[in-house]
């Protein structure tokens, strides 16, 4: 069977038994149906409970021949659940772009899964499209400010705020608003991002509370006027607005894996365009209700986990007490040279030259104090040979490594990764993480040590508009902010076709944009676009639905 009639096949508990094992209040717990709820923060327990242990899953840069990060993920959680009794998934939401686009589902696979997954990967609790209502409304508000008198006097060259939509339309990446007359508002040329990439994405997830979520929105630069002043969402006065429409969408929202493991989704930023990372307040509520939290990062640790410990650590208050790194035998082998159609043949020689883009994830990863454990995702095409190479090559570099085999076998292929993950959470009691940079530093310092640091890179170059934006932020006091890298996850470079681990290289930032409501600066390097564009085959071509309403196709 492949994913979804795995998933419509399986016999999945009441939502309100998930609940009640995760230790969820009832009057906390608000149905969406049979398989998922939302649950209420405003209703929770406000008592200071002890936090649980934190397992952060990464993995090395993507490949066309999968990782499969979130099946580990899924996996890793079921095996500590049956083994301790106590713990939680904490996933984020997948987008329809990608559904409908390249990847298919995003909810795990095999017998790793998160349930209902057809659900959670289209409409699901309509977290998504209250973010793509509230970003929209926000954009009408702007152009009516203009179009009814422009009290603010805002320049339309320098609006900031685009529009969004949740699915990859390159149609919209340029636009022109405002046509038919007088009536129709002020013309002007507009943009559209896709809702993963938008700020309050990134500030849904990075939000404390209700009332963090209306400041943060409050304090979102959209423009500025004609003597070249800040706007901001506040001095519109449509802050409580916006933050009505995301009331709901800010509640986490509650499933179950096939193992019948508690599961939090909430939340889901892209790491190559924003942060990355599900939202704090699902990761929080989990490490309140379990004794292990299961979460992940997006695409490659050089991208989603660095993201995760220098910008989602801080705001959660909680480090991460061990850190999996994901690699396949398939993926390395093609890092090192390997085409995909000769994947399935053993490769000793790809597969050490592929070992340096692991190893290199290995290092940057421990370079935080962290201890690290890596899974290697067991394909049906891997030999003995290749199995014991490369878990001697990470053993060598000082690592333990665990064969996991989470998509045929569950919970139960990931027995030993659960054994190796609670050793390596008790070993770190004492451990202090270390940040990558200094947050207050300069920020074309703080650009450079994640460059060199964590992507090998030597210089980094700035385009005219970059260093305009920087020059601003510093005036302005912007330039004490976490830095998010806008960049390929297929390579460390800017280039996606540089693979394995490239070193002294030079890495282009074309622009930055300021998001003072996330509370991060966003680097754009290389041609990563915010609105991505759909491929020749779309994921779509394959989805269907029957007669009897069952999803067809989805991956």
């Amino acid at each position: 069977m492949n994913d979804i009639e795995i998933s419509q096949n399986a016999e999945m508990l009441p939502i309100q038994e998930i609940a009640q094992q995760a230790g969820f209040n009832e009057k906390t717990v608000e149905p969406y149906g049979r398989y998922k709820a939302k649950i209420d923060i405003f209703a929770e327990d406000e008592e200071a409970a002890q936090l649980g242990k934190l397992v952060l899953v990464t993995s090395i840069n993507p490949t066309p021949a999968g990782e499969g990060k979130s099946t580990v993920t899924v996996g890793l959680g079921d095996a500590l659940n049956e083994m301790t009794g106590s713990a939680m998934v904490a996933l984020r939401e997948p987008s329809q772009g990608p559904v409908m686009g390249m990847k298919g589902g995003a909810t795990g696979g095999g017998y790793s899964q998160v349930v209902p997954m057809d659900e959670i990967n289209l409409h699901f609790t309509g977290d998504m499209h209250a973010l793509t209502a509230a970003n929209n409304t926000l954009a009408a508000l702007i152009d009516n400010h203009i179009q009814q008198g422009n009290q603010l006097n805002i320049d339309p060259r320098t609006i900031v705020w685009r529009r969004c939509l949740d699915i990859n339309d390159r149609a919209l990446r340029n636009i022109v608003i405002g046509m038919g007359g007088r009536f129709s508002g002020v013309p002007r040329e507009d943009h559209f991002d896709i809702t993963v990439a938008s700020e309050l994405m990134a500030i849904l997830c990075l939000a404390e509370s209700l009332t963090d979520l209306k400041k943060r929105i409050n304090r979102i630069l959209i423009a500025k006027n004609y003597a070249g002043e800040p706007i901001f969402v506040r001095d519109l006065k449509v802050g409580g607005a916006i933050t009505a429409l995301l009331k709901d969408a800010l509640k986490p929202n509650l499933v179950q894996t096939l193992g019948h493991t508690p599961a939090l989704i909430h939340g889901g930023p892209f790491a190559n365009i924003a942060h990355g990372c599900n939202s704090v307040l699902a990761t929080k509520t989990a490490l309140k209700h379990a004794d292990y939290t299961i979460t992940e990062a997006g695409f490659g640790a050089d991208l989603g986990a660095e993201k995760f410990l220098d910008i989602k650590t801080p705001v959660l208050g909680k480090e991460p007490d061990a850190i999996v790194i994901v690699a396949t035998v398939r993926a390395l082998e093609y890092n090192g040279g390997a085409k995909l159609a000769d994947l399935q043949n053993e490769d000793l020689v790809a597969l050490e030259k592929g070992f340096a883009n692991l190893q290199r994830h290995i290092k940057n990863m421990q370079r935080y104090q962290v201890p690290v454990v890596v899974s290697i995702n067991h394909f049906t095409s891997d030999t003995d040979q290749e199995i014991a190479k490369l878990k001697q090559l990470v053993e060598q570099a000082g690592v333990q490594a665990v064969v996991t085999d989470a998509w045929a076998k569950g919970g139960a292929g990931c027995k030993e990764l659960a054994q190796a993950v609670i050793t390596a959470t008790d070993t770190n009691s004492d451990v202090t993480m270390q940040p990558l940079y200094d947050v207050a530093a300069p920020i074309q310092d703080k650009v450079k040590a994640i460059v060199q640091k964590m992507y090998g890179g030597a210089e980094v170059q700035y385009s005219a508009t970059a260093l305009k934006k920087i020059k601003e932020c510093e005036q302005n006091g912007w330039d004490k902010l976490p830095i998010c890298m806008a960049k390929t996850q297929y390579s460390f470079t800017d280039d996606p076709k540089q693979l394995g681990a490239p070193t002294g290289f030079t890495m282009h930032v074309n622009d930055i944009n300021i998001r003072l409501g996330a509370g991060f600066l966003v680097v754009l390097t290389g041609k990563v676009l915010t609105m991505p564009g759909l491929p020749k085959q779309p994921a779509a071509l394959n989805i269907d639905v029957n007669d009897k309403g069952e999803i067809t196709g989805l991956f």
